[in-house]
C-alpha cells in the first residue's frame, strides 16, 4: 500500500487525501490565511490516521459491549462511542469507521481556526463545521429514482454529520435498502445509525435475495459468517413496502432515543422519512430544532 496522497482539485479550493480505503474531499471557507492553515492541519494530521486505525484493527472488528474499551488513537475512541449507544444489537466499531475518520480530520483542521464553514466527504459520509449564523447547503439523492432535494443545515441545527449506507455501496450490508441517509450530531453517529437502518430494511427469507457469508468475500469481515446482500430481485409494492416500514421502525426508535435527527430510507423508487426531513416547500428543507417522525 502506498502513502497517504494529498493534492488539490481542479478549482484549487478542495483538498482530495487519499490513503488505501481512505478517499477525503476537504474543503474550508474563510479567510485565505486561515483557510491554508486549517488545510495544513488537517493533511497533518491525514497522515498517520490510517496506520492508527489498523494498529488497534482486531479489537475495532469485534462487537461492541454495554462498556467502553480502552483504545490508544482518538479516531478508534470515535468509532466505540459512536457504536457502543447501539450496544443492544450486534454492531462493531467498524460500522463507524469512515464518519469517525472525517469527524477526526474536520477536528483537527477547525481547531484553532478562524472558519466560517468547513466540512470533511469521506466517500459521502460527511463532518460539518459551522459558525454561529452560519448554514450549508447539502444534496440527497435517491440513487436515480427522482429525489433529489437540497436541504439547508443551520449552525444552530443540531447536526455535523451526514452518512449513507445500502446493499449498493463500498460497505457490506445485510438488508436490501438501496440506500439510507442519516443526519446526526456527528458523521460517527450518523454513519452507524445509517449501517444499522439500511440492515433493518428487509425481507429475511425471501426466495429473491441472493446472499452470501460476509466471510467468503473477505476472510477478515467483522461481520464473520453474517449473510451480506448480493443480489436483489423483483419486489412487489407490497414487500417494498414492508421492507420500508421495518427499517422506519428503527430509525423512529433511534430518533426517540435521540441518537439520530432525521433519516431517508430509499428502495425501488419509494421512501420513507424520519423526521424533519419532510418537505418545508419547494426543493429545499429547513432543519427545525425538533424531530417529527412519520412515514
Amino acid at each position: 500500500m502506498s502513502g497517504p496522497v494529498v493534492t488539490w482539485l481542479a478549482d484549487r479550493r478542495r483538498l482530495h487525501m487519499n490513503h488505501g480505503p481512505i478517499d477525503l474531499v476537504v474543503e474550508a471557507f474563510g479567510a485565505e490565511e486561515e483557510r491554508q492553515a486549517a488545510y495544513a492541519q488537517a493533511a497533518e494530521r491525514f497522515e498517520t490516521i490510517l496506520e492508527e486505525l489498523v494498529s488497534e484493527l482486531s479489537s475495532l472488528r469485534r462487537p461492541v459491549g454495554r462498556t467502553p474499551r480502552p483504545f490508544r488513537f482518538a479516531a478508534a475512541r470515535r468509532m466505540e462511542e459512536a457504536t457502543l449507544r447501539h450496544s443492544q444489537t450486534f454492531v462493531t466499531p467498524m460500522a463507524a469507521v469512515a464518519g469517525s475518520v472525517a469527524d477526526e480530520t474536520l477536528a483537527a483542521m477547525v481547531a484553532g481556526r478562524r472558519l466560517r464553514r468547513a466540512y470533511v466527504n469521506n466517500g459521502g459520509d460527511v463532518a460539518l463545521y459551522l459558525a454561529p449564523g452560519e448554514r450549508m447547503d447539502a444534496a440527497i439523492a435517491g440513487t436515480g429514482h427522482g429525489f433529489t432535494d437540497r436541504l439547508t443545515i443551520a449552525a444552530n441545527d443540531p447536526v455535523r454529520g451526514i452518512a449513507t449506507s445500502g446493499w449498493r455501496g463500498r460497505s457490506h450490508s445485510l438488508g436490501i435498502a438501496d440506500a439510507v441517509t442519516v443526519l446526526a450530531e456527528n458523521a460517527a453517529a450518523a454513519d452507524v445509525a445509517a449501517t444499522l437502518i439500511a440492515n433493518a430494511v428487509d425481507l429475511p427469507g425471501h426466495p429473491g435475495i441472493a446472499r452470501i457469508p460476509a466471510s467468503k468475500i473477505d476472510p477478515d469481515s467483522d461481520l464473520g459468517d453474517r449473510l451480506v446482500t448480493q443480489e436483489v430481485g423483483p419486489l412487489s409494492g407490497a414487500e417494498v413496502a414492508t421492507a420500508l416500514e421495518r427499517g422506519l421502525a428503527t430509525a423512529n426508535a433511534m430518533a426517540e432515543r435521540g441518537h439520530i435527527h432525521s433519516a431517508a430510507l430509499f428502495l425501488r423508487g419509494e421512501s420513507r422519512i424520519c423526521g424533519p426531513l419532510a418537505a418545508t416547500g419547494g426543493n429545499t428543507h429547513k432543519l427545525p430544532g425538533r424531530t417529527i417522525c412519520h412515514a
